[in-house]
């Protein structure tokens, strides 16, 4: 085995990078921070270590600062860390093809089960194209950037850590070139059962199974996933799995699958929801306020179901006519992806549905739902803090984190209703209202249950809630998967 306590670089490779960059008023770039905690679990958990991000120049000012920047890697000091971000830059129409093509919608709706298989996909010389000349092509071109990076220093043994579904064949072209590094995926998403990949034409399904197969750790969020993923190699690829220890055989070499349930930064939520901006946020809410709240806080994807998730409050709203205006639907909406056209029709179903509700249940002085499309965290904390109901009921999700985000920072004991085919569903379901996504009878009949539950009950769930949250944070997520790596390199790191 290389000397791995010679090396102590990490590398970090994932479509989105830490910062992004614009161009502000006064015509200077300025970077822009990305939301979540993720970037400082990494960089705490790697005190000691070298530390390079590569990703996606998602903005032409991305670009710019990369082809300024000596060897195409510009410092950031984030929260008093330093780290290196390296750009990886595509023409724009072979990410195009990468992005919009393959990644989304194509990955994306299979592992989130959203193909109308009898009409679509269907797949020709446009996505087989995209496949090559843009999914692969970007995957080529991170694999150089982790390339670059390893070789400029090729003693001791690297750490790579890759994240979610565009790198799917990352791994085995790095792998290629650097058979010494030890390569961590984690998938974010789904992993759906084996049948759900047979849309993909054999060369393609056998390239995502092969490239993420290269990793020496492979993560996803629940063991539910990890089963699949093993159904998936076996079925498809015909390798042996052992599913008493979540490892495949492949080309001699042993990958470990494990479930890492991915978390929040507690404590970073907690300061949040007392800023400044969410408390002024909270106090334009609780003036508008119109009793009882039911929340949704959403990018308007197909994998959220939104649709009919204010169909089910209308048949709600039908069967319990009493709560007319003492219940408000807030629906606190991110446009996504509006370039593909599932996204963009899509966003017009919700505006219709919304439509429709209002005029059938609602009058001149009370409108059921109040829709806002919008980017606003701070206005989506507040609304955190004030909810009675939580409406989560996706389709599928890979984990899902507004529920634990919600959860942990409300302040009305208010009650999650959660699809059962959510990831937080495994460890959140002893706190939440369960329902099918599919049902809008049991979505109509859970929020009824959740508006009429004894305090003493939503006290108690909501407090469970906080608690699985606050000991399982972001930080044990990253522990987790570092005391893995330790055991698989044997103990060097």
């Amino acid at each position: 085995m290389p000397d791995t306590a010679a090396d102590n670089r990490l590398i970090i490779a994932a479509n989105r990078g830490p910062v992004s960059h614009k161009r502000g008023e006064d015509g200077e770039i300025v970077a822009v921070r990305g939301g979540g905690g993720l970037v400082t679990a990494l960089l705490g958990i790697s005190a000691g270590r070298e530390l390079t991000w590569i990703a996606s120049a998602m903005t032409p000012e991305d670009a710019e600062v990369a082809a300024a920047a000596p060897g195409g890697e510009i410092d950031i000091d984030h929260d008093g860390h330093r780290l290196g971000l390296r750009y990886v830059v595509a023409e724009p129409d072979t990410y195009h093809r990468f992005y919009n093509v393959i990644a989304n919608p194509l990955l994306w709706f299979i592992q989130h089960y959203l193909w109308n298989l009898p009409a679509a996909p269907e797949l020709g010389a446009a996505e087989l194209d995209a496949w090559e000349n843009g999914y692969q092509a970007v995957n080529r071109l991170f694999a150089e950037a982790v390339s670059d990076k390893i070789g400029s220093r090729p003693s001791g043994r690297p750490l790579v850590m890759l994240h979610d579904y565009h790198l799917y064949t990352c791994p085995a072209m790095i792998r290629e070139r650097h058979p010494e590094a030890f390569l961590h995926h984690f998938v974010h998403i789904p992993w759906p059962q084996s049948d759900a990949w047979r849309v993909l034409p054999g060369p393609m399904r056998e390239a995502v199974f092969g490239g993420i197969l290269a990793n020496d750790i492979i993560g996803l969020h629940t063991g539910k996933y990890v089963r699949n993923f093993l159904d998936g190699c076996r079925e498809l690829m015909g390798l042996e799995v052992d599913y008493g220890s979540g490892t495949v055989s492949v080309e001699g070499r042993e990958v470990r699958v494990r479930a890492y349930p991915v978390s929040i930064d507690c404590g970073d939520f907690d300061r949040l929801a007392e800023s400044k901006a969410v408390l002024a946020e909270e106090r334009k809410l609780e003036e508008a306020r119109r009793g009882r709240l039911i929340l949704r806080v959403d990018r308007m994807d197909l994998s959220k179901n939104i649709v009919r998730g204010f169909e089910a409050y209308g048949l709600f709203l039908e069967r319990h006519p009493e709560f007319r205006e003492k219940v408000t639907f807030l629906a606190l909406m991110q446009p996504s992806r509006e370039d593909i056209p599932q996204y963009a029709e899509y966003r017009r179903r919700i505006s219709a549905v919304v439509e429709r509700v209002n005029s059938e249940h609602g009058g001149s002085s009370w409108q059921p739902i109040e829709l806002r499309i919008q980017d606003n965290f701070p206005a989506s904390v507040a609304a955190y803090k004030q909810y009675d109901v939580l409406m989560v009921n996706a389709v599928f999700d890979g984990m899902n984190l507004v529920a634990k985000e919600a959860g942990l920072v409300n302040s009305r004991d208010g009650v999650l209703i959660l699809s059962e085919n959510t990831g937080a569903h495994k460890e959140l379901a002893g706190s939440a209202v369960s329902v099918n996504p599919f049902d809008l009878e049991d979505q109509a009949r859970a929020l009824h249950r959740a508006l009429t539950m004894p305090e003493d009950e939503k006290k108690r769930l909501a407090g469970m809630l906080k608690d699985t949250v606050r000991s399982n944070d972001i930080n044990r997520w990253i522990d987790r998967q570092f005391a893995d790596i330790k055991s698989s390199m044997g103990g060097a790191r």
